[in-house]
């Protein structure tokens, strides 16, 4: 319980706006900056995204201008372009307001609220999609610093405080605008701290990633399996046998590198070769996503690892429910490789295929997932595609997937070593996480003088 004077209140009257704990930071920051305090639309401009209805999900395409979404802001705070979709150059330019380019910063207004990154030059000019906002045109201070302080505790803090919405969190155009910015500190000390820090903490989640990501010549030797080996050529041969076994017609189903792997896998005398569908069971269970706090996306899983990623999408219209053990595939864009063997129940995006192993006597769960992150499936999934705006693949296609099911003793093994993998993984992570958190904490005593 807590009172606040009426002439103190200047914007929201809401209890969670004038917690005591937002209200002394600004007064510290009043206290120690005073005029060299101002809010962040004094010294630039910071504009909204375009209405959800300029650009659809249909606009989207494989070339054209980059679009910038909340998934390509990662949650370390950079440009992450693993799942970087385009629109046309024609609605980019009629949307040239919305557009942003090296040194101008982006922010998540919804979903994983507060994330930000500076924009490099990466890409000529980007939109940005109706979730972001961009702080452009930037004077009296530098996007590096600005950046770094919006990471910072202080800026998180202050992010935090604007927040709005009891379900849908969001924060608006106007409450970034209002953030206040100190100018004239030691900007450059800082931001050499901040970048040192990052370093570090970029290359504990680089060793952590590269642990799970070999798992992949791991599970070729234990199968006793030569890398897949195929010449790209620009036209082959199939029998007619095959196209009307498989009933599609498609050149990329039979590329060459696709063949390979099916090949190697069958031409292995010691594992027997199953299709998906013979092991699992695939789940549809639908149900509404509007209001849910446990919602997974695409982009909550990161690709090649099967760990979550932290990144929390806005959940609207339906979902598919889960259960734990569960395998979950994601079918858009599959060679991103996003496959999560769930750790506990909830609802999830309906691009994800929702697996069930029939028999977890013969077959274990744990395997699956791993296999099915591999190069063996990579190389089948990539050429199996469909669509060019959202390349996917089929629910009959994943059915037909080939996979190696050995013995449940090597299936076990292969369990065990990716267990011991992860919790290293993980500590690593964890490491590197508790790094950056101290850097963001040594940021803030910095700027306060504490």
């Amino acid at each position: 319980v807590f009172a606040v004077k009426r002439g103190d209140i200047e914007k929201r009257i809401d209890i969670n706006y004038n917690l005591p704990k937002y209200t002394i930071l600004e007064h510290k920051l009043r206290e120690k900056f005073g005029d060299n305090l101002k809010a962040l639309g004094e010294i630039a401009d910071v504009i909204c995204g375009p209405f959800g209805s300029a650009i659809k999900n249909t606009d989207y395409q494989e070339s054209g201008i980059p679009l910038i979404r909340i998934t390509n802001i990662s949650k370390d705070g950079y440009m992450d372009y693993k799942d970087l979709i385009y629109i046309s150059n024609e609605l980019g330019n009629s949307l040239s307001r919305t557009q942003v380019s090296s040194g101008d910063i982006v922010i998540s207004q919804r979903g994983s609220l507060g994330q930000c990154a500076i924009v490099d030059d990466a890409f000529e000019k980007m939109n940005i999609s109706a979730n972001i906002i961009a702080i452009k045109n930037i004077h009296e201070s530098s996007a590096t610093f600005i950046h770094d302080y919006l990471l910072s505790i202080v800026g998180q803090t202050l992010l935090e405080r604007n927040v709005s919405g009891q379900v849908q969190q969001k924060i608006t155009t106007q409450d970034i605008a209002d953030i206040l910015i100190p100018i004239g500190c030691n900007e450059k000390q800082l931001s050499k701290m901040m970048t040192i820090a990052y370093c570090s903490y970029r290359d504990g989640i680089e060793q952590s990633e590269k642990l799970l990501s070999e798992m992949n010549e791991y599970l070729f030797d234990i199968l006793k399996m030569s890398k897949i080996d195929y010449k790209d050529r620009l036209c082959s041969a199939i029998r007619l046998s095959n196209i009307v076994e498989n009933k599609t017609f498609s050149a990329g189903y039979y590329h060459p590198e696709r063949m390979a792997a099916l090949h190697l896998m069958k031409t292995n005398i010691e594992i027997s070769v199953r299709k998906l569908s013979d092991i699992v069971t695939f789940y549809r269970n639908l149900v509404s996503a509007e209001n849910s706090t446990n919602y997974l996306g695409l982009a909550g899983v990161e690709s090649q690892t099967g760990e979550l990623s932290g990144v929390q999408e806005e959940a609207a219209g339906q979902a598919f429910t889960y259960e734990k053990d569960d395998i979950l595939y994601g079918r858009l864009r599959p060679y991103l490789n996003k496959v999560l063997l769930a750790e506990k129940e909830g609802i999830c995006s309906t691009e994800f295929h929702v697996m069930r192993v029939i028999d977890t006597e013969t077959v274990l769960p744990e395997y699956v997932a791993v296999i099915l992150r591999s190069d063996l499936i990579l190389s089948q999934t990539k050429h199996m595609m469909t669509g060019n705006t959202h390349p996917r693949i089929s629910n009959d296609d994943v059915k037909n997937l080939y996979i190696p099911v050995p013995d449940i003793g090597v299936q076990a093994e292969i369990v065990k070593e990716l267990g011991k993998r992860r919790i290293e993984a993980r500590m690593l992570r964890a490491e590197a996480e508790q790094e950056w958190r101290a850097a963001k904490e040594q940021f803030e005593r910095e700027l306060l003088g504490e």
